[in-house]
Parts: structure tokens; C-alpha cells; sequence
């Protein structure tokens, strides 16, 4: 029996710099957590913490560590030591409820770390990349996997080049909208009019950004036949209600400008 998962190995850009290795260190920790309590009852999902400043995610469905690495990386706490992922989806053939991540050896983790590895050697780092087996002689989308991944690492460019020109408070009314899903929220939150808070948000193309995630999703769960398109709708709603729950935590009043 063949189980449909996808991958990120996250790592920190600067993480060395600074000496601030144990406060990212247990930044990671505490984020560890976060995806554990997100994912539970939800998707199955396995979390390795390694080498102080990396993340190793696997969890079932083919949406689902995209999901959680976008939502990430609009938690993300270190405005200067941002964190990129390097992504891939697939079969495999063991049940993932009984994997040993640690010592757990597979080609779809390796093409993570080659995605992974892509990015840490560009001088203008994306935040996500995928990388995808060569599934030749395979029927379905898989057979043209290598196509598939260069036409979502457009996507995923071009969406990086928006993000790129958004304003500081473009990019926090960006991701106070991702979890609070309503203007007017978003300006009760900030106490900013709503007025302020559509111009940031034309301006910052909040909409046209999200919408791509949306559209990825979709896409990725469209690939999915064992139908994780509902999981991943409620991996989204638990991900913004425990964020929501902290929302202090997570946003707080410094970062409200």
C-alpha cells in the first residue's frame, strides 16, 4: 500500500550571526510544539528538530507541509534570520505513523534537502522551493514530475517577488488578514481605519499573494486520491484558531507600528 506525503526541511538564513543560535534554537523547540498541537487529529505528522537551526516536517498529504511552512513563515518572529524551505511531495510505501524520522532514509527526503540546499546557496533566497523525484515510466501527473516542479517554482518566484516588495506593514497586515480573514478585524487589531488597512493591502497585494497559496493548495490537494482536501481546509481553520488563541504572542504590540 502506497501513503501520500509531503515534506519541508526549514532552515534559518543568518542563524550563525549575532550569537543568537540558543534563542533560535529554542525558538524551534517551541515551534516543534506549535506543529504538533496544529497537525493533531488532523494529519499525521512527524517533526525533527536537528542540528540546532533545521526542521525536518513529514506529515500525510500531498498539501499539507506546504501549508504549514507558509503559515510559518507568517509567524515567523525574526524579521532579520528568516526561515526557507526546501519542499517535495510523493508516495511512500511505509505506514507514517510508524516512521522513525530520525533515522528514516527516503528519496522524496533527499530531494527536500536538494531544495533545501538550492537555497541556501542563492544570494536572494526565496522562502520555498520544490523539488520532485523523476518518476519516469510512472502514469498520472507523475510522469511529468520535473515539469510540474518547474512550472510551481515559477509560481512560487513570482509570489516571492510581491512578498519582496511589500512594505513592513503591508507584509504584517498581509498576515494578519491570512488569520484573522477579515478586513475589519485586521483593523481593530492594528488600530488602524479600515480604510488604512484596504489602501496596505492593495497596495501590498495581499489578496493576489494569498490567492496563489490558495490556488497551490488546491492544486497539490487536486493530486491527492485519497481526497486530503477537507484535512487540509482543517489544518488551515486549527492553524489560525491556535494562532488566533495567542494572537498577542504571535503579533504583538511592537510589531503593530
Amino acid at each position: 500500500m502506497s501513503y501520500e506525503v509531503s515534506i519541508f526541511i526549514m532552515d534559518i538564513s543568518n542563524s550563525s550571526k549575532e550569537n543568537i543560535g540558543n534563542e533560535l534554537s529554542e525558538y524551534l523547540q517551541q515551534l516543534k510544539i506549535s506543529i504538533a498541537d496544529w497537525t493533531q487529529n488532523i494529519v499525521v505528522t512527524k517533526i525533527s528538530h536537528r542540528a540546532g537551526d533545521e526542521l525536518a516536517v513529514v506529515c500525510s498529504g500531498y498539501a499539507s507541509a506546504y501549508t504549514l511552512a507558509f503559515y510559518i513563515s507568517h509567524i515567523w518572529k525574526f524579521t532579520d534570520h528568516k526561515p526557507y524551505f526546501g519542499l517535495s511531495f510523493g508516495d511512500i510505501q511505509e505506514d507514517l505513523s510508524i516512521i522513525n524520522i530520525e533515522t528514516w532514509i527516503h528519496p522524496l527526503m533527499k530531494q527536500a534537502r536538494n531544495a533545501n540546499d538550492y537555497l541556501k546557496e542563492q544570494q536572494n533566497r526565496l522562502l520555498f522551493r520544490f523539488a520532485l523525484p523523476d518518476f519516469s515510466g510512472e502514469k498520472g501527473f507523475t510522469v511529468f514530475s520535473k515539469q510540474f516542479e518547474t512550472l510551481i517554482n515559477t509560481s512560487l518566484t513570482l509570489k516571492q517577488e510581491q512578498m519582496n516588495e511589500q512594505t513592513e506593514i503591508q507584509s504584517l497586515v498581509c498576515s494578519l488578514y491570512l488569520m484573522l480573514g477579515q478586513q475589519n478585524k485586521v483593523s481593530q487589531y492594528l488600530e488602524r481605519t479600515t480604510a488604512t488597512i484596504s489602501h496596505h493591502m492593495k497596495q501590498g497585494k495581499t489578496q493576489v499573494i494569498l490567492h496563489a497559496f490558495y490556488d497551490i493548495v488546491k492544486v497539490l490537494d487536486s493530486l491527492d486520491t485519497q481526497d486530503k482536501h477537507r484535512l487540509t481546509d482543517q489544518l488551515q481553520t486549527n492553524i489560525r484558531q491556535n494562532v488566533l488563541n495567542h494572537l498577542h504572542d504571535y503579533f504583538p504590540k511592537e510589531r503593530r507600528l
